[in-house]
Parts: structure tokens; C-alpha cells; sequence
């Protein structure tokens, strides 16, 4: 399935890919999927892609550094429904190797191939004792490298 999820229309290959099947519980009473819960999509194939790099929470606190959200821009394109399976693709666009880390994001409808959302969370780097900003470590750095753009 990882072959057929990577021919995705994609704006960009993503670093990672997730994928959920939308219940009954993500509906609103719009009856379409609710926006908290794309971002608790978000939220977990972020973590996943951190965790493959090396990077779980256990390291964050070994580091002494974590990142955290300072900013969340989505783009809601099409609605989704009960039943739709979603491909949802992360990874790194940008990252100034100090403070600030940027995460994109695309969900893909499999039925059709649809992008239903787009998005970006902008992190900064933070002491995980004190929540004051902090340099992020070489392991941060090294980790998360910005994917090239295909454009």
C-alpha cells in the first residue's frame, strides 16, 4: 500500500504518510468531518514523522529542547464524510536552524485522489523546563531537514 500512497498526487513527496478512515465520532453536526479533528490528524502524523526521525518525546526531554506550535494555517478544500479513507502526507518546508521549524501538510481522499486540506504549523524551539525559547540542538538540525519542493 506504501507504493500506491507514494504515487498520490502529492504537492511534494512527504517525508511521512498516515492514514485514517473518517468515523462517525470526526463528524460535526454539519455532518462533514470537524475541523479540531484534522488537526488532531495533523497532530499525530507530525508525531509519527518525529518519532521516525529519532525524535520522540523521551528524546525532547533527554535534549532538553522540544518543539512547539506557534502558529496552525489550514486550508479546508472539500469536505469529507463517514467512510472516506485519507492519506495524510507531512513534512518538513523549512527550518532556519535556530529557533523556528515549519511543518506542511496534505490530506488525500483515496476514493478520488482529492486534496481535501492543505496546511502548515509553524514551531519554535523551546527549553522543556522553563517553555522559554531555545536554540534547537544539532539533533534537531540534522533531523529535520526541509524537503525539496519538486516546482
Amino acid at each position: 500500500m506504501l507504493h500506491t500512497l507514494n504515487t498520490l498526487p502529492w504537492t511534494v513527496t512527504p517525508a511521512y504518510i498516515d492514514c485514517v478512515t473518517v468515523i462517525p465520532a470526526h463528524q460535526d453536526e454539519f455532518a462533514h468531518t470537524n475541523n479540531v479533528t484534522y488537526l488532531q490528524w495533523l497532530e499525530k502524523a507530525a508525531w509519527g514523522h518525529s518519532q521516525a526521525l529519532g525524535l520522540d518525546i523521551a528524546a525532547y526531554y533527554r535534549l532538553g529542547c522540544g518543539c512547539v506550535v506557534r502558529k496552525h494555517e489550514l486550508n479546508y478544500l472539500l469536505a469529507t464524510h463517514v467512510g472516506d479513507e485519507l492519506a495524510i502526507g507531512t513534512w518538513i518546508s523549512a527550518n532556519d536552524g535556530k529557533l523556528s521549524t515549519v511543518r506542511d501538510y496534505q490530506i488525500i481522499r483515496l476514493a478520488d485522489n482529492k486534496t481535501v486540506l492543505t496546511g502548515q504549523t509553524h514551531f519554535i524551539t523551546v527549553d522543556m523546563t522553563t517553555g522559554k525559547p531555545k536554540r534547537m540542538p544539532p539533533e534537531f538540525v540534522a533531523a529535520y531537514l526541509p524537503v525539496q519542493s519538486s516546482s
